[in-house]
């Protein structure tokens, strides 16, 4: 059942649209609801998901795509700064919405590789410093920190609630 939009959620997923179809238009691609679609449902979505998860999804919704339609279209979101792709460690790529929305860091557990997002301004301040430092022009960064959660007891994470070894 998709939830009801708030005004900024409408408002985020026009811009993102428009990016979308400029983008499609200067580099004289098809405009399909296909890709509209799995678009809408990226950004209707919450967290990070991985191909499948958003593949499932559109399958949810009655669209008829392929895997290869998700990762086609995938590739021109990330082209165009819709989205961005993390690899966390060994585990396979994960994907997030990046227009509209703050900078922030990762930490992956290392047993369950659930994905926590922090936001440090500490972050920030060592990127701009290192970039007057070393006179150097960052525009972006990327940060992952791998660790083992507390356990309970019962040996179920405290953070997610999975059972760990």
């Amino acid at each position: 059942m998709r939830m009801p939009q708030n005004k900024q959620q409408i408002e985020l997923k026009s811009q993102v649209l428009k990016i979308f179809m400029e983008y499609l238009e200067q580099n004289e691609l098809r405009k399909t609801p296909e890709r509209f679609a799995i678009l809408d449902e990226i950004y209707t979505g919450k967290g990070h998901f991985d191909v499948e998860q958003l593949y499932e999804k559109m399958k949810e919704r009655k669209y008829t795509v392929s895997r290869a339609t998700v990762y086609n279209t995938l590739d021109l979101l990330l082209a165009c700064n819709l989205v961005i792709k993390h690899q966390f460690g060994a585990s396979q790529a994960v994907f997030e919405k990046a227009h509209g929305f703050k900078q922030h860091d990762h930490l992956i557990c290392n047993k369950c590789n659930n994905i926590l997002e922090f936001c440090d301004p500490r972050i920030q301040q060592i990127q701009n410093m290192m970039g007057d430092l070393l006179k150097f022009n960052i525009n972006s960064h990327s940060l992952y920190l791998y660790g083992d959660p507390e356990c309970n007891k019962e040996g179920s994470c405290k953070t997610c609630g999975k059972k760990v070894k």
